[in-house]
């Protein structure tokens, strides 16, 4: 069932992620070269539980971590170790958090030190292929909405949303009802509602769609990079609002 928030519980989960970005935003200032993802999980854990939050990551299904931290092209689920970021790496961080019972999710991919052109475009059209989504979030779309708005980015740039993953609807729990593809399927999907809250998050690779799973690891099959980018959003009449944002946010501004 996709749950419809109350006032009172959309004002929670906005709690939520404004702790949630107040995390992240800490961790981009530590993404240098020879910084360790280790690193950045520790700050994030301590900060979270800290708050008095929980991670939504840690020992959910056995992962064993407070991030996930996804160098080049890993995709999602990298395991945060010790091995130093190297100068023209790029990285995902995608972080999770439990506040009073509620969850905020929200991912974004940052280059270390200097990267080539080629790796910040990956990045770039990323994160516009959200934003392209974030047009259709709203009353009367449907789910294939979202997937078609962020393909057709993808596509047109010549870079391929990945097939294995989608987003998710979001809530008392980190993944909910409904699956969210980052490219359109035959199924139209449901219509949108105001109060529905979602994370969308596209996943985009500069090579082919397929994956290869070992474990956690999640990576590209061709060994081409991956840059990935998510916020919560809640449906609204209009635009939709991102949860994961300070309500000061503007678009355009740098998130």
């Amino acid at each position: 069932m996709i749950g419809i928030r109350t006032e009172a519980q959309v004002e929670k989960m906005r709690t939520a992620g404004k702790l949630l970005y107040e995390v992240l935003t800490v961790l981009k200032t530590l993404i240098v070269p020879g910084a360790t993802t280790r690193l950045l999980n520790d700050t994030a854990h301590k900060m979270i539980t800290g708050a008095g939050a929980m991670p939504s990551f840690l020992g959910y299904d056995g992962f064993p971590a407070s991030l996930c931290t996804s160098v080049n092209d890993v995709v999602v689920h990298g395991i945060p170790n010790e091995r130093p970021l190297r100068e023209g790496d790029i990285l995902g961080v995608d972080c999770g958090l439990i506040l009073e019972g509620w969850h905020a999710d929200s991912a974004f991919t940052a280059g270390v030190g200097r990267i080539s052109p080629e790796a910040q475009r990956l990045i770039d059209v990323t994160e516009a292929c959200f934003w392209q989504a974030f047009d259709v979030v709203r009353k009367g779309y449907r789910v294939r909405d979202i997937s078609r708005a962020i393909e057709d980015l993808a596509l047109k740039n010549g870079y391929q949303p990945i097939h294995a993953l989608c987003g998710h609807g979001i809530g008392r729990k980190m993944h909910e009802d409904p699956a969210i593809p980052n490219f359109v399927e035959k199924i139209p999907g449901i219509r949108l509602q105001p109060g529905m809250t979602l994370a969308v998050e596209p996943m985009i690779a500069a090579g082919t769609w397929e994956v290869t799973m070992e474990g956690w690891h999640v990576a590209t099959a061709d060994k081409k990079l991956c840059a990935h980018y998510e916020h919560t959003l809640l449906v609204t009449y209009d635009v939709p609002q991102i949860l994961t944002l300070p309500e000061s946010f503007k678009r355009g501004d740098s998130a």
